[in-house]
């Protein structure tokens, strides 16, 4: 692994110095404002202050019109809808979304989610013939869709309307959809561009709900499964998203559907949650239907209405996930081994790696290892179906979906985002997309971002880290990209005397500084081969706050994400 740069995100002490004149809060917290962006007194608020107020009007949105009326048109003629979405967590959010509002005032509904294995991402032939012999005629297609131009040509001929919902990059224009909800159209006007696939689901509800006078609470209570898709799809965590977010969460914490409480009871998740514990927690468990059986589970979990139920789905899927853990760690090691067997592996900018035997389901996960492993672009293949198909992941930085644009010419499809994405490629072709792809990255790739990085928001003394910095601090929240948790780097600390080291990696802190008599506690995951920096005298580590419970004790403790020796 090359070696992690810590660097501090310039602030403008200037700017910093007046915003504190402006809002009175601590200096380091206007730092932390200026970081994302925020100038003004008025940016402040709005941001403090979460408002469902400040979301905008949906039929801002180009087509919204028009989904809404065939919506309408569908209901009162009593068509029979299918609900379309794909198999991961924003899909299967988005599919328990649709169906729980529109389930409230309408019976004549079905839901379809595609197999991974045998249909891939997408709105599938199979999917459209399933609506044909079900006298489906409106389809849903939700997170997925906007790329599907042969399905929908195929709907249409069977006298089938199609409705998209999705947020990911068009290709070659519009399908020819009654409507295409896309804020990454270029033809669309609306504010906001970051948005979940779930997330343009729920601004399809919200339209009708405001076209029919509807109760707000009718779309309240839709907002734990944008909160959960929003989190895990890893969209931005700004503007309308963090408002989806910070609502989703109350109503996750306060009166979470059966679906989701059962998850969280299931994986011991103590209450109250937060954005960590739906990605680390929640998310996985949905997912694990997609990648190893059937996503339809998943959606049943999250429609259910009795909590007995409810903990025995829940029981399936966290029994699918450690049968995911087990092959994806599995695999993991295969993959380092096969790229590091690559005579010029250190000199490469990306991997590329293929075994036909590796399990579909858990390739984006490996390739996410491999990207921790080696800080390299990363596209994991194997082969499904005659093809290769392939999860794509990408370093901080770099914009993996314009490297692969360059390689679209030895693809079948591709499509996802500069962070992440899916290939399907014939064979033949995987020695030249390694070949290609490897000099598309070699050429756009910034030296500075060859190198691990790690963003400090600010330097803190550990006597600093104390319940009124805490209450500010969670006035941020919800985080996620583009609003990062803020991470610290506190210097010189040394060992208290109590630290250790614990089994599978860990390290357990217990740390002072000089000049104080303050002790804080922290856990280390994975840090354990930095653990002689612990012992061998004062030290620097970089950390994350995190209020913890025990035995209905709560305290602040560190969350330790790296450890090096203190520089003389």
């Amino acid at each position: 692994m090359k070696p992690t740069v810590w660097k501090l995100i310039p602030t403008d002490d200037t700017e910093a110095e007046r915003l504190h004149a402006e809002l009175k809060i601590p200096l380091l917290f206007c730092k932390l404002l200026l970081q994302r962006g925020i100038r003004t007194r008025e940016d402040a608020s709005i941001f403090f202050r979460h408002d469902l107020s400040n979301t905008h009007n949906p039929f801002l949105m180009k087509d919204m019109d028009k989904a809404v009326e065939r919506l309408d048109h569908a209901l009162q003629s009593g068509e029979r809808i299918l609900l379309y979405g794909d198999y991961d967590v924003d899909g299967t959010t988005s599919v328990a979304l649709m169906y729980a509002f529109l389930s409230g005032f309408y019976a004549n509904l079905d839901y379809y989610l595609p197999n991974r294995d045998k249909e891939g991402y997408g709105v599938s032939i199979q999917g459209v013939e399933y609506a044909r012999e079900t006298g489906c005629t409106l389809i849903i297609a939700m997170d997925c869709g906007i790329k599907a131009h042969k399905a929908i040509d195929l709907a249409k001929g069977y006298g089938i309307d199609f409705i998209v919902c999705d947020h990911h990059l068009p290709e070659g224009g519009v399908p020819d959809a009654v409507a295409c909800l896309d804020p990454k159209r270029e033809d669309c006007g609306y504010p906001y561009k970051e948005l979940s696939g779930c997330g343009v689901s729920f601004k399809l509800a919200q339209g009708f709900a405001l076209q029919h006078n509807m109760p707000s609470e009718e779309l309240a209570s839709l907002l734990d499964l944008v909160a959960v898709s929003t989190a895990c799809d890893i969209v931005h965590m700004t503007g309308e998203n963090r408002i989806f977010a910070h609502f989703g969460m109350q109503r996750l914490n306060r009166s979470p559907r059966i679906g989701l409480w059962a998850i969280a009871q299931k994986t011991n998740r103590p209450y109250p949650l937060d954005i960590s514990d739906v990605v680390f927690g929640i998310g996985p468990m949905i997912n694990a239907a997609g990648r190893l059986a059937d996503a339809r589970e998943a959606v049943r979990l999250l429609l259910s209405v009795d909590k007995n139920s409810a903990l025995d789905y829940a029981g399936q899927l966290v029994q699918r996930n450690k049968d995911r853990r087990q092959m994806d760690q599995s695999t993991a090691e295969a993959a380092q081994h096969l790229f590091k067997m690559k005579s010029d592996w250190q000199t490469r900018k990306s991997t590329v790696l293929f075994d036909p035997n590796w399990h579909k389901g858990i390739i984006g996960i490996v390739a996410s290892r491999m990207v921790e492993a080696f800080h390299k672009p990363t596209v994991i293949l194997t082969e499904s179906n005659g093809k290769a198909v392939g999860s794509a992941r990408s370093v901080a930085g770099f914009d993996l979906y314009s490297a692969l644009q360059e390689c679209e010419d030895l693809f079948y499809t591709f499509g996802g985002h500069a962070h992440a994405a899916g290939v399907q490629l014939p064979l033949e072709n995987i020695e030249a997309f390694e070949e290609r792809f490897e000099q598309v990255v070699g050429r756009t790739i910034l030296p500075e971002i060859e190198n691990p990085q790690m963003d400090v928001s600010a330097v803190l003394r550990l006597e600093e880290v104390n319940a009124d910095f805490w209450k500010m601090l969670k006035r941020f929240e919800p985080f996620g990209p583009h609003n990062n948790n803020p991470l610290f780097w506190a210097k010189s600390v040394f060992n208290s005397g109590k630290s250790r080291l614990l089994e599978n990696n860990h390290v357990k802190l217990s740390l002072q500084q000089e000049g104080s008599n303050v002790v804080c506690n922290g856990i280390g995951f994975g840090l354990g081969k930095k653990y002689e920096a612990v012992e061998g005298g004062p030290f620097d580590i970089l950390f994350h706050i995190r209020e913890e419970e025990w035995q209905g004790y709560r305290s602040l403790g560190l969350y330790v994400k790296d450890i090096r020796k203190s520089s003389a």
